[in-house]
């Protein structure tokens, strides 16, 4: 058993891990012994007590009387610990207030993100949610700084049912932006950070924005006059702008929190929409989806059932928050069940692996190409992540090479796949032990309350096993809908099916498998060319780093196959040698007729290939119209 003791400001908090037992309760009887009871508040957090005897209950019915009429609590005992209490009368002779290492998860499904935080606040107000930069939070205080925004927001003139842009890194700001939000019961629509000028206008007209949060965006440092040259102008909603960059700690403000007056606010339901999330808008302009809180923290609660997160999780965070997949299992999956966040200081290769070996971290997820880019970092080894016991891939499947090489590199980790988009995350996952076959050939089955069938886009029939078709999905996970799209560009029909725009097929067993977007099928002569399939052959090459194919115009065929390829570091592309490798292993026409080779492929904010920017430099330089 280990005991530590801290003061802080008069509340004297007793650590005990361990098991309390026989054998060990007099070590925690002679420190008490020691303390000074009488005039302190005394906290015991058995966050890391594994079992409780009756001799270490008799140490804390003596503990209770010596506090005599100070306030004594016990916090976050485990469920069998919690049980002795229970069944031995402790949680009633003693005036001692227990709380579980989690809240029931269920509690929250039905409750709106404003009073998600207040819950999570009352009961876990010391509970530790989120790091960055060496600073930790407690429960309590990011509901107190989110309360002390929501009051600057109103008098900036936010109500309910107004659209505030979030547009920063992530950090503890953007989770005290995002709930002062929630709590004036206005949508947070969440803002790439790394939007031009032009974009954040563009997007404020698309969604109607009239305030936004900023924080540390490359429009706040580059001198440019932001945020007065996106304000107030005819090309733009905007008319508000306040600062939350990391600079600015909102903590130096909770004395005023006791002054702040309304903050019960509007009510908020579950159901309501209160958040809009931006397709990339890399084909066009960008679409504003509509979710509310029970799409989101349902989704996230079958996402961490199938991790199986707890209260000892602490997950690095890199998903970007203005992105489902970075609010589903990235926030709220650990919100959820008692886990914590540490956000690395940047998103430097080399400063996500620091923060996973330092902070022990135990989940971490991303796109596949994070974590090739760990791997090949110099300073990697299998032990600096050994922590790790999970990670959830995501926005692509690992080849079956990539997938090999990772489980060497990463020996404790249960990989879990999964398919979703910004207007239904997650829809699919595989399961916690799942094999390679499973990982690196599908993207897992529908999850619970979600329907997903593949249908022939042509005759509206569903597919029959194995055939390919387009991906449906309907399901609590499904959004409102685009914000203001006229009817025949809401991508849900008449019957409540979302049509993806994806490709895919189901096998005997329900798991789906992902072909790739209608849009980037090949069709080269009547030939319809899967990108998908290519790109797994190429990246079975012992050399190739990353891997991404097009098509490009040809005046002949209509359509040429180009791989665009990144390279190990050390090895260099000869082309000969590739086509050499892919003879017989593809059939002649899916073999690319041009190779585009970069250093590293260009990637999005939110860590996925950038085909659209590949496909315009791959057309650019090979594209043969006559």
């Amino acid at each position: 058993m280990k005991v530590s003791v801290n003061n802080d400001a008069g509340k004297l908090i007793i650590k005990v891990e361990g098991r309390l037992d026989t054998s060990t309760y007099s070590q925690l009887q002679d420190i008490i012994d020691g303390l000074d009871f009488a005039s302190a508040d005394v906290l015991f957090d058995f966050k890391e007590l594994r079992y409780i005897s009756s001799a270490g209950l008799r140490v804390l019915l003596a503990a209770r009387k010596k506090v005599k009429d100070g306030n004594m609590k016990i916090v976050n005992a485990n469920e069998d610990v919690f049980d002795i209490f229970k069944m031995t009368g402790f949680d009633t002779i003693m005036d001692i207030e227990l709380a579980q290492a989690s809240a029931s998860p269920e509690e929250y499904m039905s409750m709106s993100f404003k009073e998600v935080i207040a819950k999570l606040a009352s009961d876990f107000p010391d509970k530790v949610f989120l790091k960055h930069r060496g600073i930790t939070y407690t429960w309590q205080e990011i509901d107190r700084c989110s309360e002390i925004i929501a009051s600057d927001l109103r008098k900036l003139g936010v109500r309910k049912g107004s659209h505030v842009g979030l547009c920063t890194t992530n950090c503890a700001n953007w989770a005290f932006a995002f709930f002062a939000i929630q709590k004036l019961g206005a949508v947070a629509c969440l803002l790439n950070f790394n939007y031009t000028a032009e974009e954040l206008k563009l997007v404020s007209k698309v969604g109607d924005i009239t305030h936004l949060c900023y924080g540390d965006i490359s429009l706040a440092r580059d001198g440019s006059g932001f945020p007065d040259n996106v304000l107030n102008r005819p090309d733009s909603m905007l008319t508000h702008a306040y600062d939350i960059r990391t600079n600015i700690d909102f903590r130096q403000r909770l004395s005023e929190y006791d002054s702040i007056e309304d903050k019960k606010g509007p009510a908020v339901s579950s159901d309501d929409v209160c958040v809009m999330i931006y397709t990339s808008g890399s084909t066009g302009t960008p679409k504003g989806v509509l979710l509310s809180a029970y799409n989101i923290l349902n989704s996230s609660e079958i996402r961490a059932k199938t991790v199986g997160i707890n209260s000892s999780d602490k997950l690095c965070l890199i998903l970007p928050l203005f992105h489902t997949f970075g609010i589903s299992a990235g926030f709220f999956c650990n919100a959820l069940h008692g886990g914590s966040i540490v956000i690395p200081d940047n998103g430097h290769v080399h400063t996500v692996l620091e923060t996973i070996e330092k902070e022990k971290c135990t989940l971490f997820h991303s796109v596949p190409t994070m974590i090739l880019a760990l791997m090949g970092n110099k300073e990697f080894t299998p032990e600096k992540v050994s922590s790790l016991r999970c990670i959830n891939v995501g926005g692509a499947s690992f080849s079956k090479a990539q997938f090999i090489n990772a489980s060497k590199a990463f020996p404790n980790v249960h990989f879990i796949v999964s398919y979703g988009l910004s207007e239904a995350t997650p829809s699919t996952l595989t399961e916690y032990n799942d094999g390679i076959d499973r990982i690196c050939d599908s993207v897992g089955k529908p999850i619970d309350c979600v329907e997903l069938k593949v249908v022939n886009p042509e005759s509206g029939e569903e597919c029959p096993t194995g055939a390919a078709g387009e991906i449906m999905i309907r399901g609590l996970n499904l959004m409102c809908s685009y914000y203001k799209l006229p009817l025949d560009k809401q991508a849900i029909d008449e019957y409540g099916w979302l049509h993806s725009g994806d490709m895919g097929c189901l096998d005997s067993d329900g798991y789906l498998h992902f072909l790739g977007r209608y849009k980037e099928l090949i069709i080269r002569g009547g030939e319809n060319i899967m990108p998908n399939e290519v790109g797994a052959v190429i990246s079975q090459h012992e050399d190739v780093q990353d891997v991404k194919v097009v098509g490009v115009p040809d005046y002949f065929y209509g359509e040429a196959v180009c791989a665009c390829i990144s390279m190990k570091e050390g090895r260099s592309f000869n082309e000969n040698e590739m086509r050499a490798f892919l003879d017989g292993k593809l059939s002649k026409h899916k073999i690319p007729a041009y190779f585009l080779v970069y250093d590293s492929l260009p990637k999005l904010a939110n860590g996925k290939q950038d085909a659209v920017r590949m496909k315009r430099e791959a057309a650019e330089k090979f594209a043969k119209q006559d």
